[in-house]
């Protein structure tokens, strides 16, 4: 077995490089559809909950599948898997926007989720082998940070390259964007070398995700996945919808221009990655969450400057919190890392579908009040949970690799 990859090694900037390629083409598919939800309501003649089943269809697909995906990748192997996923979900986006109706749209963006689910816990599982112990850290900050980027991008080109030439051209340049970053990928991530395919008893595979949930630390976490990124997914969700609307009265190209704040997301998630490798993640985790409780309280004013000041401090907040506790679930994980991995991301993925959609309803009973009411709440409870985390008794995490 080959030495795990060192911080500064050639084999790491190749393998940050590739990861950051694929975080970016699956967010940046995922993601497009965002800023469009006024969009397709118009276009469809559907309602805002509804038109942001193009989202949480992808989304509550992506969650189920990585369930699936994740011991598949114990037979097949990390890259292969990831690959095949990069491919398919472009492809699919090209697919996408030609579709005619909102049904059948509704229905390659849901397979598009299943395609994309072959990235994310994959990638985390293939980094806690890989990298060592010292590593680890940084480069799942990097790895967050490529994601951060391709939320952005996506959701940017697509708002403004629909106000240019229509959003059925966007979503077909953000497909073009992702078969380039495929292409990059494939040829950049080194070979797992420290990875051996094994077949699994499919018996055995619910326990080796169950087992999990017995320990201390891993159930918190999961629960942070779900709280998290679905008050995070609301806020960016229904913003559009209140940009849009008098007396802001934005185009669509100033509502996508506001996604630039994800570049603060890049940056979090890699500075609070290193700082919890450096000073404990019990420490920094609930300090990020409050964080975002901060930002979410400022969108609640009348003020265009300080709404956007407010998604800003709540887009570094959130970032910062998930870099730390993805990065924890991998280290917690003693064994069935990539098992670990994916409960995180079903958790995380299922609260963008479930809690995304969920908060259209609050946006239709009681306005902006209503969503960042809900979002806040969430994160309240997002802040208790690391409160716990951050007084648990130590117990033992994954060694470093050697």
């Amino acid at each position: 077995m080959q030495d795990s990859i060192e911080v500064g090694t050639p084999a790491f900037r190749r393998t940050a490089w590739a990861l950051a390629a694929a975080g970016f083409s699956t967010f940046a598919v995922l993601y497009a559809v965002q800023p469009l939800l006024p969009v397709f309501a118009e276009a469809f003649g559907v309602g805002p909950a509804a038109s942001s089943l193009s989202l949480s269809l992808s989304t509550g697909l992506l969650a189920v599948a990585l369930l699936v995906v994740s011991p598949l990748s114990e037979v097949w192997g990390r890259k292969p898997v990831m690959v095949v996923s990069l491919f398919a979900s472009a492809l699919l986006t090209l697919v996408a926007a030609a579709m005619p109706t909102w049904h059948g749209f509704l229905v390659v963006r849901a397979l598009a989720g299943l395609a994309m689910s072959g990235v994310p816990a994959v990638a985390m599982a293939y980094l806690s082998e890989e990298m060592h112990g010292r590593a680890i850290g940084l480069a799942m900050g990097l790895l967050i940070s490529g994601n951060s980027l391709g939320g952005m991008t996506g959701r940017l080109l697509s708002g403004a390259l629909t106000d240019l030439v229509g959003w059925r051209a966007a979503l077909a340049a953000i497909g073009l964007l992702a078969l380039a970053a495929a292409v990059a990928f494939q040829r950049s991530l080194p070979a797992s070398t420290r990875f051996t395919p094994h077949p699994l008893p499919w018996r055995a595979v619910p326990g080796s995700f169950l087992h999990h949930f017995r320990d201390a630390g891993l159930p918190w976490l999961f629960a942070e996945a779900f709280l998290l990124m679905g008050g995070f997914v609301t806020l960016y969700n229904y913003i559009g919808f209140r940009l849009l609307d008098p007396p802001y009265s934005l185009s669509q190209t100033a509502i996508a221009a506001i996604f630039v704040v994800y570049l603060a997301g890049t940056a979090s998630s890699t500075m609070v990655g290193h700082a919890a490798s450096l000073f404990g993640r019990r420490r920094v985790l609930w300090l990020a969450i409050l964080t975002a409780l901060a930002g979410i309280a400022l969108t609640l004013a009348e003020s265009l400057a300080l709404i956007i000041l407010g998604i800003v401090v709540a887009t570094v907040g959130f970032f910062g919190a998930h870099s730390v506790a993805s990065s924890w679930v991998g280290r917690r994980a003693l064994t069935d890392r990539a098992q670990a991995s994916s409960l995180y991301l079903f958790l995380y993925y299922l609260g963008s579908s479930v809690l995304g959609t969920a908060g259209g309803w609050f946006f239709a009973h009681a306005g902006w009040a209503g969503v960042a009411g809900f979002v806040g709440a969430l994160y309240l409870v997002a802040l208790a949970a690391a409160l716990r985390l951050s007084v648990l008794p130590p117990l033992p995490e994954a060694p470093p690799s050697p």
